[in-house]
């Protein structure tokens, strides 16, 4: 009986482990065909110029000093987060609470500056600020933490669920501590005294929380690479099972590396309450507890790699709103072509993973 099939025309083979330059290589050259489609989509939709559009939004990120600070403080304060939940994300624990976490933290800090602001010293008040801020985002991460390593809840929902109670616990606050009373905000944390805020370098606003949060970066590339709690989080988040075979004591591992994601978080609520905004608000952790989940799958939980995520998405940030006043657009497009640049990337990871090959000939065989 004679059959007849057909040579598929591409044909795909898992690769090796590419060289990181390698990798890098086909990312790079994906944002690239990025930029060069969000180009085309200009011209068709807005009939822009888009060399005139990419103009802008480097303006809209460096075109002055305040803008390039500004660019450094939130690439900075996203980083943070990423670096918080990229431990508990590659021991497959999916921290989606960054957002409650560095609200408790922002609390913690506020409580610390209202209450403590003419009673300590400076320095000993900013160390209890810290102390607080970093047990505050523990003990946020630490119940689902516990949750899981006990009774195997789904930590996804419960991290979820405890950022609804940190937003009502801060919206709470605010109202008691209100000023004036009847505004439904706090205000400026001890403007006269500026007690409690973080001190300024030079005249360089932002410079102490870029510093603070390179150290960081730094110390979570050495645990994760380095360290034998990096390598026990690696082998958690293969496979449980072989971690306990192994011997390692997996709910501990859990609930220390949680303990560690929600301190960092609480790190954050300090830099944006004592470093930044020297009050706190309900939205003043600004979803940057979502969008660092994206900075920190993009990067592969690498915190270098994450320096170059979290640029990216804040310019992107930066510059769209820029572009939206320069050129009457909605902040909408700017989403769009953040869209694009995201969808390349992301498809890029296939071609990393995969190599295409392609058949000269898709004829007609027998038998």
């Amino acid at each position: 009986m004679n059959k007849s099939h057909h040579t598929p025309l591409v044909h795909l083979q898992k690769r090796k482990v590419l060289k990181w330059y390698e990798a890098w290589g086909i990312r790079t050259a994906a944002i690239i065909l990025a930029f060069v489609a969000c180009a085309i989509i200009t011209m068709i939709v807005t009939g822009l110029n888009p060399f005139e559009v990419y103009g802008k939004m480097i303006y809209g990120a460096f075109g002055t000093p305040r803008k390039s600070w500004i660019m450094g403080q939130e690439i900075a304060l996203l980083l943070c987060v990423a670096l918080a939940l990229s431990p508990a994300f590659r021991m497959k624990f999916w921290n989606l609470g960054g957002e409650g976490q560095v609200l408790a933290g922002g609390l913690a800090c506020a409580a610390c500056m209202i209450l403590l602001g003419d009673k300590v010293p400076n320095a000993l008040l900013i160390l209890i600020m810290l102390v607080c801020s970093m047990a505050a985002g523990a003990v946020w991460a630490l119940i689902p933490a516990l949750c899981r390593a006990k009774w195997g809840t789904n930590e996804t929902l419960f991290t979820l669920m405890m950022n609804y109670v940190a937003t009502q616990l801060v919206a709470y606050y605010v109202i008691v501590w209100e000023v004036p009373k009847g505004s439904g905000q706090i205000g400026i944390i001890n403007q006269s005294t500026e007690a409690g805020w973080l001190p300024q370098i030079g005249n360089y606003k932002y410079l102490l929380n870029i510093l603070i949060v390179f150290a960081v970066t730094m110390a979570m590339y050495v645990y994760m690479a380095r360290s034998k709690h990096g390598y026990e989080i690696s082998v958690v988040g293969e496979s449980e099972n072989t971690a306990r075979y192994v011997g390692i004591k997996v709910e501990k591992v859990i609930i220390r590396t949680l303990i560690l994601s929600g301190a960092i978080c609480g790190l954050a609520g300090l830099l944006l309450v004592g470093g930044t905004s020297h009050t706190v608000t309900t939205t003043i952790a600004g979803g940057r507890g979502f969008t660092a989940v994206m900075v920190a799958w993009l990067a592969k939980f690498n915190p270098i790699s994450m320096i170059a995520s979290s640029f990216l998405l804040i310019f992107f940030k930066q510059g769209s709103a820029e572009i939206s006043s320069a050129f009457s657009l909605n902040q909408s497009y700017g989403d769009i072509l953040m869209g694009v640049v995201l969808f390349f990337i992301i498809g890029s990871e296939f071609f990393v993973r995969y190599k295409m090959h392609f058949n000269k000939k898709s004829g007609k065989g027998a038998e």
